[in-house]
């Protein structure tokens, strides 16, 4: 995981809490997730002198999976943002965002329970990755 900038610390305290509860709940307790941090934006900065270190790239690739906090990225030239240098350098192409709507919770469409799609964005061209 990389835990992130500003208020990264206390999302990601209350988000490995839920991710564990879920883990548990589903497996019974029979198995759990042993994180493993790795660095990138200001705590990479500060210990290594890199804002993306390539030992994070290559962990990543190595376990296929993970999880961040929000990333600042310094201002000044040299410098492309964090979110688009993962993106880019990890190949995720395609960012998924299911739509359905959970059960209690207002709408305004007419037949709600009806919902069920799923949105997909190119994630590493064009102007979401910023390239002119």
């Amino acid at each position: 995981y990389i835990i992130g900038d500003g208020i990264g610390p206390d999302i990601w305290k209350a988000a490995s809490r839920v991710i564990d509860a879920a883990v548990e709940k589903a497996y019974n307790g029979e198995k759990q997730i042993e994180w493993k941090e790795v660095l990138a934006g200001q705590k990479a900065y500060d210990e290594t002198g890199e804002w993306l270190p390539k030992e994070t790239l290559d962990t990543i690739n190595e376990y296929l999976i993970a999880i961040k906090g929000p990333l600042t990225t310094p201002i000044g030239g040299g410098i492309r943002s964090l979110n688009v240098a993962l993106r880019q350098e990890l190949d995720l192409f395609t960012c998924l965002r299911p739509v359905r709507w959970f059960k209690g919770v207002p709408s305004p469409v007419k037949r709600p329970e009806d919902t069920d799609m799923v949105i997909f964005r190119e994630n590493t061209e064009d102007i979401y990755a910023g390239i002119e």
